[in-house]
């Protein structure tokens, strides 16, 4: 296990945040709930009939991550693809009001990623409809991503990146993420999909889940001996500095310079784990740019990330339910 965190270096970590700006990249979404209650099962098919009742949007995706840092009292930019369409306009103004400052590139070529998610008003997923462009950014997309990840990151505290498959991380955007960061001197974390890992070399921190650990290195992660074992493994593989592997209902597990250990789940009734790896990214990327020690930050995200899963949806945590959950 690795060591507790004691109240007072909570505290003093948590006031800090505010004094840091993390660069997010990556693949920005929009998720839409249409929500209502079920009156009886179709006669045209086994499927339940919802009637409307409302419609609600929130941010996700890389822009959860940027969302989860301003929420925790950071400054966050937001750089990532949208299409010229109705959904672009509602996530740019989504993320204005989250406090969150978007360098979007817009283009005609894409639609903005979106996933509709029917539900019923016990929070229950009937459906789920994706509009998406998941093909590689190109040309003059793909230069501006470069050429806004090169300015933003000029006075960022750190950089994370956010890779859903989307289409925005791409060898050129991931080559001129790393060298910002050794150029500024920042830590640059990535939250990965297994089909890109070798593009995430260089990296300080990966954040994969025990899934992903799985799928790149062949193992399976039942125990702390499997979660050592395999975190070794992917650590080569990515060629990043450290890993901080999430396994769900077992916690975390963090593998780094000189450190190595478990971190238990927080005892809390899980409601949603949409979004949980977004939170637990977002706390450690502002926790080292505050000064935390690689230990420090894997706490901090676990104990976030736990508050996460109680909520629905793709969510936010405050610093004090942060504080609290901390004992602080």
């Amino acid at each position: 296990m690795l060591p507790s965190l004691a109240p007072e270096q909570a505290q003093a970590l948590v006031a800090s945040l505010d004094r840091t700006h993390v660069l997010v990249v990556g693949d920005a979404m929009l998720d839409t709930f249409i929500t209502g209650p079920v009156a009886r099962l179709s006669p045209e098919a086994p499927v339940p009939v919802v009637i409307f009742d409302h419609e609600s949007h929130r941010i996700g995706g890389a822009a959860n991550v940027a969302h989860n840092v301003a929420a925790l009292g950071g400054r966050s930019t937001l750089i990532g693809v949208i299409g010229n369409d109705k959904a672009a306009a509602t996530l740019t103004r989504a993320c204005r009001d989250a406090g969150i400052t978007p360098a979007l590139v817009s283009t005609a070529d894409r639609r903005t990623t979106t996933k509709v998610r029917i539900v019923t008003e016990r929070n229950q997923q009937v459906a789920r409809v994706d509009y998406e462009v998941d093909t590689a950014i190109a040309g003059d997309v793909e230069r501006e991503v470069v050429a806004a990840v090169r300015q933003h990151a000029a006075d960022a505290s750190a950089i994370v990146i956010s890779d859903y498959l989307k289409g925005c991380i791409t060898p050129s955007v991931m080559r001129a993420a790393i060298t910002a960061g050794r150029t500024q001197g920042i830590p640059v974390l990535v939250d990965p999909k297994v089909p890109h890992i070798g593009l995430y070399a260089g990296a300080t921190v990966i954040t994969p889940n025990h899934h992903e650990a799985e799928m790149a290195t062949q193992m399976r992660v039942r125990t702390d001996d499997h979660a050592s074992a395999a975190a070794r493994l992917f650590l080569d593989q990515s060629a990043c500095d450290a890993v901080l592997m999430t396994r769900g209902d077992q916690g975390m597990w963090l593998l780094g310079p000189g450190v190595e250990g478990s971190l238990q789940a927080a005892a809390r009734e899980v409601a949603d784990v949409t979004g949980a790896g977004d939170t637990a990214i977002a706390t450690v990327g502002l926790a080292l740019a505050a000064g935390a020690t690689l230990a420090e930050a894997a706490r901090l995200a676990n104990e976030a990330a736990g508050i996460s899963v109680a909520k629905f949806g793709p969510a936010v945590v405050t610093p004090n339910e942060l504080l609290t959950a901390l004992g602080a």
